[in-house]
């Protein structure tokens, strides 16, 4: 799941190709593909179908280039979709098929039928703000998630996702969760920005400092960029190079006392980098982000900080390569699921969706979750210090999880593949 885009989409066809889809534990050759001939319920949609403009152009005449306006027949189909991530893209053409829960049936749900790939090998399920995303097209008053460590990537083990329709208000404040209210980004020439949750970020504290960031890096300007939002679908989270020295420099200046290890955050991309030796203790400063309506996440050392080499812990927050002030393009701070790791969210939406929605947060103490929620791979804990204990070599952090900012176009090829198929 995804909440910051909007499309549900999955591998599609037999021809369906990822390309720098071999991540670990992956077989690209053995992703499994929707084959639309088989389903019964699965149509192509029209491009004079309204829902075609869920993710296209609005306007119909745009869509349908080679109909006559005049005429009621046109049996041209909505054209295909682009979408890009910030590790990979994704393209194909939009279905209208049912979709089937134990409890609830919805029909005519609109999905994407990708043909062709790029790092985005297995399918997302959308869950941001847009109209095509899976809380959209269903209706839903509230749903909740709570991410499992990424300890737990390689083991056969998940939590549960909650997804509440029907009756229910989606007003209640489910008890003992603190809230912030979330932001509307009134600027509405980016569709981008509408898909994502910003939230109010009040403060960030280190060991109990407050970290001055600039209010424009917490909250959207006037021209739409900034602010801070929640996305499940980013690896770590990201903040803008200002936001980011800032909180950096804080953690070198209270863990001064430990050695930088300066080589692996050359190589990592991560920063600050700390050697340890087995046996000691070692002091981290607690990393807090403050809400609007006194909401609060307080991190475990978990979701902060890891081990990425033999003796050496780095921070997971990452940045752009960006040198001097720059403008920012889009949110500023991206909270990413290696900080959401062990807290369970809960996400209501009023009906008017965006001024009246509240993001619920707790620490994630049910399910297997909180077996892993106070350990920290590597490290034993006595009070607030940690011990280092040099773990087995798998529990370091992979190669796979670092940052990386791939764009691609994948238009030609996706053109001959769609008249291969549709033939």
């Amino acid at each position: 799941m995804d909440t910051g885009s909007s499309l549900v989409w999955f591998p599609c066809t037999s021809r369906y190709v990822c390309t720098q889809c071999n991540f670990p534990n992956i077989n690209s050759s053995n992703i499994k593909a929707f084959i639309p001939k088989l389903s019964s319920s699965a149509k192509i949609l029209g491009c004079r179908n309204p829902k075609c403009g869920l993710i296209l152009d609005p306007d119909v005449q745009s869509r349908c280039q080679d109909c006559d306006p005049k005429s009621g027949n046109c049996t041209e189909i909505c054209p295909p979709y682009l979408i890009q991530y910030g590790s990979g893209t994704t393209s194909g053409i939009l279905l209208s098929e049912t979709l089937d829960f134990p409890e609830k049936s919805v029909s005519d749900f609109v999905v994407g039928c990708s043909i062709v790939s790029s790092r985005q090998p297995s399918g997302i399920a959308g869950f941001g703000l847009g109209p095509s995303s899976l809380p959209s097209q269903m209706g839903l008053k509230k749903f909740s998630y709570c991410l499992l460590s990424h300890r737990f990537d390689d083991a056969p083990v998940s939590s549960d996702l909650v997804l509440v329709s029907g009756s229910d208000s989606g007003d209640d404040k489910t008890a003992s969760l603190s809230h912030t209210p979330f932001i509307k980004n009134n600027l509405t020439s980016n569709s981008a920005f509408q898909e994502y949750y910003y939230v109010g970020l009040r403060k960030i504290t280190v060991g109990g400092k407050h970290i001055k960031i600039p209010y424009s890096f917490l909250v959207p300007g006037s021209d739409g960029n900034g602010g801070t939002i929640v996305d499940s679908g980013t690896t770590f989270t990201f903040m803008e190079r200002a936001a980011y020295e800032l909180v950096a420099a804080e953690f070198e200046k209270q863990m001064k006392n430990y050695s930088r290890a300066t080589d692996v955050e050359k190589q990592s991309g991560f920063r600050p980098c700390f050697g340890l030796s087995a046996g000691k203790s070692v002091l981290f400063p607690e990393l807090v982000f403050h809400f609007k309506g006194g909401g609060k996440m307080e991190l475990p050392l978990a979701d902060y900080f890891s081990l990425v080499a033999d003796g050496v812990v780095c921070m997971t927050i990452v940045t752009d390569n960006e040198i001097g002030p720059g403008t920012p393009v889009g949110p500023s701070i991206i909270l990413g699921n290696y900080q959401q790791q062990n807290f369970y969210l809960e996400v209501s939406h009023k009906p008017d969706w965006i001024s009246l929605n509240q993001l619920l947060i707790a620490n994630c103490n049910r399910s297997i979750a909180s077996r892993s929620s106070t350990s920290t791979s590597g490290f034993s804990k006595v009070g607030k210090k940690y011990i280092y204990v040099k773990p087995v070599a798998r529990e370091y952090l992979g190669r796979s999880f670092l940052w990386r900012n791939i764009l691609c176009t994948l238009g030609e090829e996706l053109r001959l593949l769609l008249l291969q198929w549709l033939g």
